[in-house]
């Protein structure tokens, strides 16, 4: 039964782990970490008043 050989599926399951817990994590964080927020001014802007067409 081929299932109980460990010789390939070893490898497999090592490379397959390496890969999640190494390559895929930067890879994820270079593309997610890449918006930079820039910081909202923080000053109130004072309200215009309106021009009403009656007054």
């Amino acid at each position: 039964m081929p299932q109980l050989n460990l010789n390939p599926w070893f490898l497999i399951f090592l490379f397959s782990w390496l890969f999640f817990l190494v390559v895929l994590p930067h890879k994820l964080t270079s593309y997610l970490l890449n918006y930079s927020p820039t910081p909202k001014n923080t000053e109130k802007q004072k309200p215009e008043p309106w021009n009403w067409p009656w007054s």
